[in-house]
C-alpha cells in the first residue's frame, strides 16, 4: 500500500497536538516503527492519542539523560506519526508508528498530565521530482543491496518494498536504518531539499559499507585461521589414530617446534645425563596434545635447557701486564688492591696453560664503603680477561627460590638468579658480581645465604643443582666475585668460603686525581660540553672536596662534577659568555654556601671533652666524648644511643679512673658525691664498639682533673681495667677520617704498628702518629697540661 505524505506538499495552518520526546532516536515520514515509552508523560500521551485516535509529534531530545524535558531541550523539527498498534506492559507501552510527515514545534502549550504543542507541516523541496533525485534514489537502491550482501540486518518491515520510484519515501526509509548517531538523523530529517537529504543518506551508507568490508575482511582471517587449527588438529588426530594401530606411536608428523627444539638439543652439547633428561621431556612433547595445558610447561623448560650454555666459553687472552694497564686505566691508587687481583689471575693463567680443567682458586668477596670501585673493579677484571661480565643484585633478598629457582610444578615458575644470568653470559666461564651480599635476608621462605653456599664453594659448585632445572650445572668455571659494606652480617659458612679484599676510603690527593682523570672529563662529555674545553684549577677540585663532600668514596664528588657541569651547559645554554677556566669564586657562586667545614675538628682545647675515631659503612668519621660532673650519689649517665658494648666500655673506663683515684689525685670517696655523665653527640645516630675506651677515659681523668685535653689529637683503642691500650680495626679509614677533620696528631694502639702499611706516605707525613699500650701514655700526649675552671664557651 503506497502512503500519500499530504504534509509534504502542501502548507496547513498550525495544528495543536500531543508532543512526545525521543532519546537518540528518529521517526522519517513514510517509515514505520516500533518504539518504546515508560516515562509517565509520555505513556498518558500515547494512550490519549490512541483512545481519541488523534496523530502525535514526535521529536527528538537533544540531551537524552534529561528526564522532563521542555522546550529548549528538544529539537525544533520532528515528524507527525500515526499510532497504528499499542501494546501496554505494566508502565510501558509498545507502539507501531508511521510518520505521515515532518513538521516543526512552534510552541508548547501544556506539560500536564502531557506535552501539548502548537506544530507547523514541512512542505518538501520541489526538487523532489527532479531527474537528479531519480538518479540519486537509484544509487541509493544499489549501495542499500550491496550492504545488505555484506551482511548488513534489516528489517523487512521498517524497509518496505525497495524501489526507487517514490524517491521520498525511498530516502527516508533508509535514513530510517541507518547505524548512525541520533543527532546525524536529526539533522537528515532537518534538510528540506529532498536531493541534498538524498546525496547525505548515500554518504552515510557508504560509510557503513566500509565498515562492513573491514568486519569481514577481519571474520574471514579469523575464520580462516579457526579452520587451519581445526584441519591441523583433526590430521594430527587421525595421524596418531593410524599410528596407534600400526604399532608406531613413537613417532610424530614432523612439528618445526618439535624439530627445531631437537635441533637445538644436538647443538647444544648438553652433558649425556642431561641430554636424556632433555630427550625425555621431547617425547613427552610430542606425544601430548597442543590444547593440553602442560604442553607449555614443558615446552618453556625445554627452552631453559637449551638456551643456558654448556660448552661455549670465552677464549681466554689473559695477560698480566695488559691486565695491570687496564686496571691502572680505569682506577686511581687501590695499590695493595690491583696487586692482590694481579696474583689471582696470575693463577688463572698460569692453569689455562697448562690446559689443567682447574675450577677457580677462590671466591674474591670485595668489602668496602659505598663509592671506593668495588663494581668498576670487577668490570675491569672481566675486560682484562676478556670475559663476559654478568652482575646481580642480592639487596633485600628474603626467598631462596631467588637463588636456586621454583620447581616445576608451580604456575609460572622459573630458574634461581643464577642460572638466569649464565643465560645472559651465554658463556659458562664469565665474571660474576654478587652485589651486596651483606645485604642478604632470611624469613620463613629460606636463608638465600645458604643456598649460596653450593654456588660460591669450588668444591661443589660443578654439580650446582636449581629445583627448576632438575639437573646438574656446572658452575665451576664462573670467576664469582661478591661484594658488600660490612663482613659481620655475612653468614660464617659463607664468609669461610671466600677471601675478603678489604677497600678502603679515598684519600684527598687520591679523591683530587679521581676528580681530574675520571669524573670531570666524563661529566664534561655527558653534560654535552663535548666542544667546550672547561679546566678547573688545582683549587677547585680542593674546594669541592673539602667543603661540598665528606665521604669515603666519590659518589657524591661524580655529583657534585655533574651538577657543575650542568650549570655550565645552562650559561653555555642562555647565550651567557663563560670563563674556559674556572675559579674557586666561580664555584662558590654557582654552588652557594658550603656544605661541610673544611676541618670538623674543634679549635680550642676544651676540659672533659675528647675526640674520637669510629668506623662506619661509609668509611671512618670522628666523634666528640662528652664528659659532664655534677653533685650527686655517684650515678653514671650514658646517653647518645650507645649500643651494649659502648655502654661497657664506658664503665670500664670509669672504674679504671676510679681504682687509680691515687695516680691522679682525686679525694678516695670522689665517686660517691658526684654523677658523671658521659654523652656522645649527634644522638640520633647509633653507636657500638670497644675502640671509643680510650676516648671515654680520657674524657674522664680530664673532667675530674680539670685539665684539659688537645683539640687537635684524636685518638681510638680498646681499655681494659688496668689500663692497657688493645688492638682495633679500621685503622686506615680512622686516620683518613682524621686527615679530613684536620687533625694533627692521632694516638693509636702500640699492636696497630703493622697497619701503617696501608696509610699513604703523604698522611703520615702531613700527621703525627703516636702509638701507645698505656692508657697513662695517652694522657701524657692528649692532657695539655693547663687546668681551666670551665669550659670555653
Amino acid at each position: 500500500m503506497s502512503l500519500i505524505l499530504k504534509p509534504e506538499r502542501e502548507k496547513p495552518a498550525q495544528t495543536q497536538m500531543p508532543v512526545v520526546a525521543l532519546r537518540d532516536t528518529v521517526v522519517f515520514p513514510g517509515a514505520e516503527a516500533t518504539l518504546t515509552f515508560g516515562r509517565p508523560h509520555s505513556v498518558e500521551a500515547i494512550n490519549w492519542a490512541y483512545k481519541e485516535k488523534e496523530k502525535v509529534f514526535l521529536v527528538c531530545q537533544k540531551n537524552p539523560r534529561v528526564n522532563d524535558p521542555g522546550q529548549d531541550d528538544l529539537y525544533q523539527v520532528g515528524t507527525i506519526v500515526e499510532l497504528e498498534n499499542v501494546l501496554r506492559s505494566g508502565k510501558a507501552v509498545y507502539v507501531i508508528v508511521r510518520g505521515l510527515g515532518r513538521a516543526k514545534l512552534t510552541s508548547l502549550l501544556e506539560n500536564k498530565p502531557f506535552l501539548v504543542g502548537r506544530v507547523t507541516a514541512l512542505s518538501a523541496s520541489e526538487t523532489s521530482e527532479s531527474e537528479d533525485v531519480h538518479a540519486l534514489a537509484g544509487l541509493l537502491v544499489e549501495q542499500l543491496r550491496k550492504a545488505m550482501t555484506l551482511g548488513k540486518v534489516i528489517d523487512p518491515q521498517a524497509l518496505g518494498n525497495l524501489s526507487s520510484e517514490n524517491p521520498q519515501e525511498l530516502v527516508n526509509r533508509v535514513a530510517m536504518i541507518l547505524e548512525i548517531a541520533g543527532k546525524d538523523k536529526q539533522s537528515l530529517l532537518e534538510v528540506d531539499d529532498l536531493g541534498k537529504r538524498a546525496k547525505k543518506t548515500i554518504e552515510y551508507l557508504v560509510q557503513e559499507i566500509k565498515v562492513l568490508e573491514l568486519d569481514q575482511q577481519i571474520s574471514s582471517k579469523a575464520q580462516d585461521k579457526f579452520d587451519k587449527s581445526m584441519r591441523e588438529a583433526i590430521l594430527r588426530q587421525r595421524r596418531e589414530m593410524i599410528d596407534r594401530e600400526l604399532g608406531k606411536m613413537g613417532t610424530k608428523a614432523a612439528d618445526p617446534e618439535i624439530e627445531k627444539l631437537r635441533k637445538k638439543i644436538a647443538d647444544s652439547k648438553m652433558p649425556k645425563k642431561v641430554a636424556e633428561k632433555a630427550k625425555s621431556e621431547l617425547s613427552r612433547l610430542t606425544k601430548m596434545s597442543p590444547m593440553n595445558p602442560e604442553s607449555g610447561y614443558i615446552h618453556s623448560y625445554l627452552e631453559w635447557l637449551t638456551d643456558i650454555p654448556w660448552v661455549k666459553k670465552s677464549k681466554s687472552n689473559l695477560d698480566i701486564k695488559k691486565a695491570k694497564k687496564i686496571l691502572d686505566q680505569d682506577h686511581y691508587g687501590l695499590e695493595n688492591i690491583k696487586e692482590r687481583i694481579l696474583e689471582h689471575l696470575a693463577v688463572i693463567q698460569l692453569q689455562a696453560k697448562q690446559k689443567e680443567n682447574i675450577s677457580s682458586p677462590t671466591i674474591l668477596c670485595f668489602i668496602g664503603p659505598p663509592g671506593v670501585g668495588k663494581t668498576s673493579v670487577g668490570k675491569s677484571i672481566a675486560r682484562a680477561m676478556g670475559r663476559r661480565f654478568v652482575r646481580i643484585s642480592l639487596g633485600g633478598l628474603h626467598d631462596e627460590a631467588e637463588i636456586r629457582g621454583h620447581r616445576r610444578t608451580y604456575v609460572g615458575a622459573l630458574p634461581g638468579r643464577l642460572i638466569q644470568a649464565m643465560k645472559e653470559a651465554k658463556t659458562i666461564n664469565p665474571v660474576f658480581m654478587l652485589d651486596e651480599i651483606d645485604k642478604v635476608g632470611n624469613d620463613f621462605r629460606g636463608d638465600p645465604s645458604a643456598a649460596l653456599l653450593e654456588a660460591l664453594d669450588p668444591e661443589q659448585n660443578k654439580e650446582f643443582s636449581d629445583h627448576y632445572l632438575g639437573v646438574p650445572y656446572d658452575l665451576s668455571q664462573v670467576f664469582f666475585i661478591t661484594t658488600g659494606n660490612v663482613l659481620d652480617t655475612i653468614p660464617p659458612a659463607l664468609r669461610d668460603r671466600m677471601e675478603v679484599i678489604r677497600f678502603p676510603g679515598y684519600t684527598d690527593e687520591e679523591k683530587y686525581h679521581i676528580a681530574k682523570d675520571y669524573l670531570w672529563p666524563k661529566e664534561v662529555q655527558g653534560q654535552g660540553l663535548g666542544k667546550d674545553k672547561f679546566e678547573l684549577t688545582g683549587a677547585v677540585y680542593k674546594e669541592i672536596i673539602d667543603r661540598y663532600t665528606r665521604e669515603a668514596g666519590v659518589r657524591q664528588l661524580q655529583r657534585e662534577m655533574a651538577r657543575l657541569a650542568r650549570k655550565l651547559a645552562r650559561k653555555i645554554a642562555e647565550g651567557k659568555k663563560v670563563s674556559k677556566r674556572i675559579s674557586v669564586a666561580q664555584v662558590r657562586a654557582l654552588f652557594g654556601p658550603a656544605q661541610f667545614s673544611k676541618t670538623a675538628a674543634d679549635s680550642q682545647d676544651e676540659v672533659g671533652k675528647a675526640t674520637g675515631l669510629a668506623w662506619t659503612q661509609a668509611g671512618g668519621e670522628i666523634l666528640f666524648i662528652e664528659v659532664a660532673l655534677m653533685p650527686g650519689k655517684g650515678k653514671i649517665l650514658l646517653t647518645g644511643k650507645l649500643g651494649e658494648v659502648m655502654k661497657e666500655s664506658c664503665q670500664a673506663a670509669i672504674s679504671y679512673v676510679r681504682s687509680h683515684w691515687q695516680t691522679y689525685k682525686l679525694a678516695k670517696d670522689f665517686a660517691e658525691k658526684i654523677d658523671i655523665h658521659v654523652h656522645v653527640p649527634e644522638g640520633a645516630v647509633a653507636k657500638d664498639g670497644p675502640s671509643a675506651g680510650v676516648a671515654i677515659a680520657s674524657a674522664v681523668v680530664s673532667a675530674l682533673t680539670g685539665k684539659s685535653l688537645k683539640h687537635n689529637v684524636g685518638m681510638t683503642g680498646e681499655i681494659t681495667l688496668r689500663g692497657r691500650v688493645l688492638e682495633i680495626g679500621g685503622v686506615k679509614e680512622k686516620v683518613l677520617a682524621a686527615h679530613r677533620a684536620g687533625l694533627k696528631t692521632v694516638i693509636l694502639p702500640k699492636n696497630n704498628k703493622k697497619d701503617l702499611e696501608d696509610i699513604p706516605a703523604k698522611i703520615k707525613k702531613e700527621m703525627k702518629l703516636i702509638f701507645a699500650d698505656q692508657l697513662n701514655q695517652v694522657l701524657k700526649e692528649a692532657l695539655s697540661g693547663s687546668k681551666k675552671t670551665k669550659t670555653p664557651k
